[in-house]
């Protein structure tokens, strides 16, 4: 090719690069805001910090899934990685919340605490991520309304192999 080509994104394409250019700008103030609300919630910013620690394991999980499987980052799997984040977080919380008020109100140790809820929110954490994950079943399956957006992955995929 001629050295006067140029190759540039257009369309769609220029409009999704432009959108993700601010995408780490938007992740901090997320996380930030996060960080701010829990603090305020639980007047302490240092189970904040407990709560938020659990998110980067989660999100190199999901990163390493998506490499393992040979899936792309694409919006499908951001999507994916956002309630990823969101359960994990939530889980993180009822169990913290349920650790500080057994040791607030009941007088046990931090160890002791966070054990007996690891032990009696297990099964409502069980329960609320297994109704996330089949929930998402029928879009990843390409079943049901919406569907159409995912079948077209799973088509080109089959027929790639």
């Amino acid at each position: 090719m001629p050295a006067s080509f140029q190759i540039r994104f257009q369309g769609a394409a220029l409009a999704f690069q432009t959108s993700l250019s601010n995408e780490l700008f938007l992740i901090l103030a997320a996380i930030v805001t996060m960080y701010t609300v829990l603090g305020v919630l639980y007047e302490s910013f240092i189970h904040s910090i407990t709560i938020l620690s659990t998110l980067p394991s989660a999100g190199v999980g999901a990163l390493l899934s998506l490499t393992t499987t040979g899936n792309d980052l694409d919006i499908i799997g951001i999507i994916g990685i956002v309630l990823l984040i969101g359960i994990v977080k939530k889980n993180a919380i009822v169990m913290i919340d349920f650790a500080l008020e057994a040791e607030r109100e009941g007088g046990k140790s931090p160890r002791d605490a966070i054990f007996q809820a690891c032990l009696l929110r297990f099964r409502p954490i069980l329960v609320t991520t297994m109704a996330a994950l089949l929930g998402a079943l029928p879009l990843m399956l390409g079943w049901g309304a919406g569907s159409e957006f995912c079948a077209g992955r799973w088509a080109l995929r089959l027929s790639a192999a």
